[in-house]
């Protein structure tokens, strides 16, 4: 199939050193880059999903609470931790 695209100035750099380095033409080497992506965008395994492990940080010293976490970071670091 014939067709025309524009293609951006870095991918048909890229594009182009592939085509020399591999001895192949422009048209062969666009081709089988768009397989390679293609393909691998179909085969990746499903990501695990992001779990959140809590850990129990013991007792805070007296004053100290874990309601705001904007308060204890002042508390503990100082107002210029933001």
């Amino acid at each position: 199939m014939r067709t025309t695209m524009t293609l951006d100035d870095d991918v048909a750099a890229k594009l182009k050193v592939e085509a020399r380095r591999s001895g192949r033409s422009f048209r062969e080497t666009v081709n089988e880059m768009l397989r390679r992506g293609l393909s691998t965008r179909h085969s990746r395994s499903p990501k695990e999903p992001f779990r959140v492990v809590t850990r129990d940080v013991g007792k805070l010293l007296p004053g100290l609470t874990l309601d705001s976490v904007v308060d204890l970071l002042d508390q503990v670091e100082g107002p210029l931790h933001r």
